[in-house]
C-alpha cells in the first residue's frame, strides 16, 4: 500500500492539472464589458478621391491598350525516358499589331511549337498560325482569324533616355493583363541564354517575369517602345533587371516576317580581317583599324559596287591571307573597327538598303556606295 501512494498522488495531481489548464479554461466566457449594439458605426470616406495625374495616366495607359495584350500558350513535345513523347505546354505575351489579327512576339515563345493558342483579354481562344520567325532577334509573328481587333501603336526607340517612365503589360506566371510600372534604367547590349546579342537592349526595373515575355513596353503616352524578351535574376523571377528589344529592330523585320516568313538578313559581301596599330604598320596602312578586305565575294554586294579584297598572298602567324585589299573604316559614317561592328551595322539595316562605306584604297580615302545583298554564307 505504501508503494501504491506516489503513483495515486501523481495521477490525482495530472487530473487536476488537465481540468484545469485543459477543460476549464476550454471555456469561453465573455467578459461582462462587452457591448452588444443594435447597429455597428463605423467611420466611412466621403466619397471616391479623384486620382491624380500620374495615376489617371496609368489607367489611361492601362485601357488603352489591355485589348491588344494576348495571353499566347504553346505546346511542344519532348521525350520522356519512361513514356515517350509527351506533350509540354509554355506561356508567353504578345501584342496585336494590326486588324488582320497579326501578333508580335519573342521567338522564344513559339519555338519549336507543334498548336499555339491565343487568348484575348475578352477570354476568346484562338488557334494561331506562325507567319514568320526570327531567331537572331527572338522575334516572330502569329496570326489569329478574330474580328474587331484594336491593334497597338507601334512608338519610336531611337532617343530613349534613362529615367523615362515605361510600362510593362503581359501575364506573369499566367495572371492576365498584369500592369507594371517602371523607369529606363539603361540602353546596352546584352547577351540571351541561347547566346543571340540584343543590340540597344532597353533595361528596365517594371516587374517582369516569366510569362511577360513578348509582351509590350510603352511610353508615357502608351505606345509600344519595346518587346519584353527576359530578366537578369538568380531565383527566376524579377529582380528589378529586365530587358526589352526595342521595338526599332521589330519594325525593321515586320514586312520581311509578314510577307516572306523570314529576315533577308543584309550582307556586305566581303571576308575581312580585322586590323590594329601592329598590323597597320606593317603592312604600310593609312589607318590603325578597321577592316582589311580579304576577298570581294564575287558577284556580291561590295564585288558589285567596285570594292576590292587582296591580291597579294601574306601570312598572319600561320595563316595565309590575301592583302591589298580596301581597308572599310566607316560605314554611314560609323566607325568600324571589327567584325562585332560590322554585324551590328548590319543588323540596322535590311537586303536592299543602300549603305555609304568609307574606305582606303592605298593612302587615298573613297565612299562608295553598296546596296546591301542578302545574306548566305558570308557578312
Amino acid at each position: 500500500m505504501r508503494f501504491l501512494r506516489p503513483f495515486v498522488f501523481a495521477i490525482v495531481l495530472a487530473s487536476a492539472f488537465f481540468y484545469f489548464t485543459t477543460h476549464h479554461n476550454g471555456r469561453l466566457h465573455p467578459a461582462n464589458w462587452i457591448s452588444r449594439p443594435q447597429h455597428v458605426e463605423i467611420t466611412e470616406a466621403a466619397g471616391s478621391e479623384a486620382f491624380d495625374a500620374e495615376e489617371q495616366n496609368n489607367i489611361n495607359v492601362y485601357r488603352k491598350n489591355i485589348g491588344a495584350v494576348v495571353n499566347i500558350t504553346s505546346r511542344v513535345m519532348t521525350f520522356d525516358f519512361f513514356y515517350g513523347l509527351v506533350p509540354q505546354e509554355g506561356q508567353g505575351s504578345g501584342f496585336v499589331i494590326d486588324k488582320e489579327g497579326h501578333i508580335l512576339t519573342n521567338y522564344h515563345v513559339i519555338a519549336d511549337a507543334r498548336e499555339v493558342w491565343v487568348t484575348l483579354h475578352n477570354r476568346k481562344k484562338y488557334k494561331a498560325a506562325i507567319v514568320g520567325s526570327d531567331r537572331a532577334h527572338d522575334l516572330a509573328v502569329i496570326q489569329i482569324k478574330a474580328i474587331d481587333l484594336q491593334p497597338m501603336t507601334l512608338g519610336d526607340s531611337t532617343n530613349l533616355q534613362v529615367g523615362q517612365k515605361v510600362y510593362a503589360i503581359g501575364n506573369p506566371f499566367g495572371l492576365a493583363g498584369t500592369l507594371t510600372r517602371g523607369i529606363v534604367s539603361s540602353i546596352r547590349q546584352v547577351q540571351e541564354p541561347d547566346g543571340m546579342v540584343i543590340e540597344e537592349a532597353i533595361q528596365t526595373d517594371a516587374a517582369i517575369n516569366p510569362g511577360n515575355s513578348g509582351g509590350p513596353l510603352l511610353n508615357w503616352h502608351g505606345e509600344v517602345i519595346g518587346i519584353n524578351t527576359m530578366i537578369a535574376s538568380s531565383v527566376g523571377q524579377s529582380a528589378g533587371i529586365g530587358f526589352a528589344i526595342p521595338i526599332n529592330t521589330a519594325k525593321a523585320v515586320l514586312n520581311d516576317l509578314v510577307t516572306l516568313g523570314r529576315v533577308r538578313r543584309p550582307a556586305l559581301g566581303v571576308r575581312t580581317i580585322p586590323i590594329d596599330s601592329e598590323i597597320a604598320s606593317e603592312l604600310g596602312l593609312a589607318a590603325d583599324y578597321g577592316l582589311l578586305i580579304v576577298q570581294a565575294v564575287p558577284g556580291g554586294s561590295a564585288d558589285r559596287s567596285g570594292l576590292r579584297g587582296g591580291s597579294e598572298r601574306a601570312y598572319l602567324g600561320n595563316t595565309p591571307i590575301m592583302i591589298g585589299g580596301d581597308l572599310i573604316v566607316a560605314i554611314d559614317g560609323e566607325k568600324v573597327d571589327s567584325q562585332q561592328i560590322l554585324a551590328q551595322v548590319m543588323n540596322k539595316h535590311r537586303a536592299g538598303d543602300t549603305v555609304k562605306v568609307t574606305i582606303f584604297r592605298g593612302k587615298k580615302q573613297l565612299e562608295v556606295s553598296v546596296v546591301l545583298g542578302e545574306a548566305r554564307d558570308q557578312v
